[in-house]
């Protein structure tokens, strides 16, 4: 930063120049994940706003600048050093051939926190049963490295054709078979498509480039931003209760309560009381207070996570 001193009437004028603060461009994928990535976000305790006009969004920390980009796109992106860091599913790591830093695996979806799947699925009633009924026939598929190295590997030949999208409705006129991804299966059984085999699985990754990673101001920042977000993850499904407990029935209830690690205890004001603090599964709860309350348990509070750090 430059300071220009400038003498008006024997008054000194300040000019400090322009303020440059360091940033961190981070790519937030389009499409399906991109309403569940914000969620996540915001869990973490970074508010991004996303407009349907712009591939810029918002976020309420000065030093990281946001960009939508494709999942298909992002690891490209972050090894060409164009964005900092993103998220993406493996996948399209491998199929790209990027050569990223994984930071962190974050097992997360549209629907669900299950990993998604790159399936082989062709119309209902097809005579292709397996891979070796693929011989001379045409694939349509986004992956198309991917699909090309599944026939490799079974020793088939047949035509693989990038799909631009709506990959579901080629399937019989358009192509014999596709490859798509999948998380419930669901829009492949609307299109009356049966899966009869699979790829490989694929979770979401937090991923940074190299060069990005030797900055010491860019490296905390990413490593913070993991943290955050896995420990929202950590937190799913989970909830905390709270309860007072009798000093003399304190070991009984401890029994009964599955704890995320050990629960805390506190002494309370009045003699003979304590309290407990703790962990559960949220599917627990409903079945685990009445039991609590039977076995001498009061005051019980439950309340929602949105973080926890081990």
């Amino acid at each position: 930063m430059q300071i220009v001193c400038k003498t008006y009437n024997n008054i000194k004028f300040y000019n400090y120049g322009e303020i440059r603060m360091s940033k961190l461009t981070l790519g937030i994928p389009k499409g399906s994940l991109e309403k569940t990535t914000a969620e996540m976000f915001a869990k973490a305790g970074y508010k991004i706003n996303i407009s349907s006009r712009s591939y810029y969004p918002s976020i309420d920390d000065v030093e990281i600048e946001c960009m939508l980009i494709r999942a298909q796109e992002m690891a490209r992106y972050v090894e060409e050093g164009i964005l900092d860091c993103g998220l993406t599913g493996k996948d399209w790591i491998v199929e790209n051939g990027a050569d990223v830093e994984e930071i962190t695996e974050l097992v997360y979806g549209k629907v669900g926190r299950k990993p998604l799947r790159w399936v082989l699925a062709v119309p209902a009633g097809s005579d292709i049963k397996c891979a070796k009924d693929l011989e001379g026939k045409r694939i349509a598929t986004e992956a198309v490295g991917m699909t090309e190295k599944y026939l490799k590997k079974h020793g088939v030949t047949a035509t693989v054709e990038f799909s631009w999208g709506a990959t579901e409705v080629k399937p019989p006129r358009l192509a014999d078979a596709i490859v798509e991804i999948t998380e419930t299966g669901s829009s492949l059984r609307a299109n009356n498509l049966d899966i009869i085999d699979t790829l490989c699985e694929s979770t979401t990754r937090f991923i940074a480039n190299k060069e990005s990673m030797k900055d010491s101001f860019k490296k905390a920042k990413i490593e913070k931003l993991a943290l955050l977000l896995n420990a929202v993850l950590e937190a799913e499904g989970k909830v905390g209760l709270m309860m007072n407990i009798p000093e003399d029935k304190l070991d009984a209830i401890i029994e009964k309560v599955p704890a995320l690690e050990r629960p805390t205890i506190s002494r309370l004001t009045e003699k003979g009381w304590c309290a407990l603090n703790t962990i559960v599964d949220e599917f627990t709860v409903r079945d685990l207070i009445p039991d609590l309350i039977a076995a001498g348990a009061s005051g019980i509070v439950e309340y929602p996570l949105n973080k926890i750090v081990q």
